[in-house]
């Protein structure tokens, strides 16, 4: 049975650093209004937006452990890239402490850090309002709030390319799933190199 609203709040609240806890508020907030202003269900959009860190400060070691145990092998960039782990690992999380058992509710939490190919439309929410909850204060996560409200996918495909720059000048590994996102939001809307 899933827990309440409260119950999952209250265990986050106790469970996450402030700073982290504050961030998940504004994500949870953020998603709820996209899912509004879009047409998607509000309360699935807040509580994926709830839970989507829920695995965030949990060790890398720690993580690792976790998902073998739920059956999960990281990808070779996952394990290169462990600030990746968090989000599969929530999605189990989500359902095995919180009772979520909705399939849409786990995939926007599983791929709210890189996106994947034809994302439904609480995905893309969930990957927006990660990216541009008002603690967010970074010039591209502006750009893309103002880019939401006009267009979800544009504001996606925005997001995505701010992310595949970011982690190009780190010098880390790009996760195919946000390459892949990337190029299917441009295929979506038409735009290839003749256009």
């Amino acid at each position: 049975m899933m827990q309440t609203i409260d119950e999952i709040t209250k265990y986050l609240k106790e469970n996450l650093s402030e700073k982290r806890f504050a961030h998940t508020m504004g994500v949870a907030e953020t998603a709820k209004s996209l899912a509004e202003r879009w047409g998607a269900d509000s309360h699935k959009a807040f509580l994926a937006g709830l839970v989507h860190d829920c695995a965030k400060e949990i060790p890398t070691d720690e993580s690792v452990k976790r998902l073998r145990n739920y059956g999960y092998v990281p990808d070779s960039i996952e394990s290169r890239a462990p600030a990746l782990l968090h989000a599969p690992l929530g999605a189990y999380m989500a359902e095995e402490l919180f009772g979520i058992t909705d399939c849409e509710v786990l995939d926007a939490v599983r791929y709210h850090t890189t996106g994947r190919k034809d994302m439904t439309l609480l995905e893309k929410i969930v990957y927006v309002a990660d990216f541009t909850e008002p603690g967010r204060k970074y010039r591209e996560s502006t750009e893309v709030r103002e880019i939401s409200m006009a267009d979800i996918d544009t504001a996606v495909l925005a997001e995505a390319d701010a992310v595949i720059k970011f982690t190009i000048d780190k010098g880390r590994p790009v996760h195919t799933d946000t390459i892949i996102a990337r190029n299917s939001m441009l295929f979506k809307r038409g735009k290839t190199d003749e256009s």
